[in-house]
């Protein structure tokens, strides 16, 4: 049921999602894939679990969903009532009979961003430095150079630490980690081995002096040609990544930010999960402009 007034009009991973409302987009485009039942109540449910997903991520993100938050409240001030249901109750009373409530929520959405726009015009990305390299695992692979050298600037450009790390000069993991520790300022008695790196790692993710600043900050590691380094040393290779990643994870629930962009001459290279997760080519690489450079 797309509008002219919906931001987004293509079907996209629910991933790629910038902010709730481009997931929300995402349901409007199929209603019966993420809402079976045609319920309110579950879309309720589908954005309570969001926002539980916020808290555990710790992603400061402004959400408008709960009984009590903004687009309850605009709802009932827009109908002149006082009543206590919050938005999917209120809707489903009081659906017309040639609607559903699932659409008359995306129109009174549509109402209500319009209102919220300009007051307010604001986006994830831009209160959030960041979150488009984080919804995932932590870790994004990049094929074109520019495209990561693009994506540090933005970064560098919002107040990020950025780390840089040339893989291709790495022929034994041994290269790795002194080349690591001399760029993180590891202490003299880190152990050089895959379990010394996770400690220290982990100390510089939590604890490090990157974080201090109210918005904006965090720490990229920032690896070129990678590949070079995963063809020597394929095991290192992949568990230096799930490091990242797991700590990377538990840096962002002390609201802390650790990103690793990760540049490889083989566009066909593929990793094991890490953190559990996968490891995910970033958005703008499969691009049309961008396939045809």
């Amino acid at each position: 049921m797309p509008t002219e007034d919906s931001p987004q009009n293509s079907v996209k991973h629910w991933q790629d999602c910038i902010d709730v409302y481009d997931f929300l987009e995402q349901i409007r485009l199929r209603p019966g894939v993420w809402l079976p039942g045609g319920s309110l109540r579950h879309l309720e449910a589908v954005l309570t679990g969001y926002r539980v997903a916020l808290g555990v991520h710790a992603i400061d993100e402004s959400f408008d969903f709960w009984p009590e938050e903004r687009f309850t409240k605009w709802l009932h001030e827009r109908r002149g009532t006082s009543s206590s249901l919050g938005w999917a109750a209120e809707i489903e009373r009081t659906t017309p009979p040639d609607s559903t409530p699932i659409e008359e929520f995306f129109r009174l959405l549509d109402e209500y961003r319009r209102a919220a726009v300009s007051q307010t015009p604001n986006t994830s990305m831009s209160r959030f430095p960041g979150i488009e390299y984080m919804g995932n695992t932590f870790v994004t692979l990049f094929w074109r150079r520019h495209l990561q050298d693009q994506a540090v600037q933005r970064l560098e450009d919002r107040g990020f630490r950025v780390v840089r790390l040339a893989a291709d000069r790495w022929n034994t993991e041994q290269d790795m980690h002194r080349a690591v520790a001399a760029a993180l300022e590891f202490p003299d008695y880190y152990g050089h081995n895959l379990g010394a790196l996770n400690d220290c790692l982990g100390d510089v993710a939590c604890h490090g002096g990157y974080g201090d600043a109210a918005n904006g900050t965090g720490l990229v590691l920032a690896f070129t040609d990678y590949d070079r380094f995963a063809a020597a040393c394929p095991r290192a290779a992949q568990v230096v990544l799930d490091i990242i990643a797991n700590r990377a994870r538990h840096a962002a629930v002390l609201q802390r930010r650790l990103i690793c962009l990760v540049h490889s001459d083989d566009p066909d290279i593929r990793f094991d999960p890490v953190g559990a997760m996968p490891v995910m080519w970033n958005s703008d690489e499969w691009s049309d402009a961008n396939r045809r450079g």
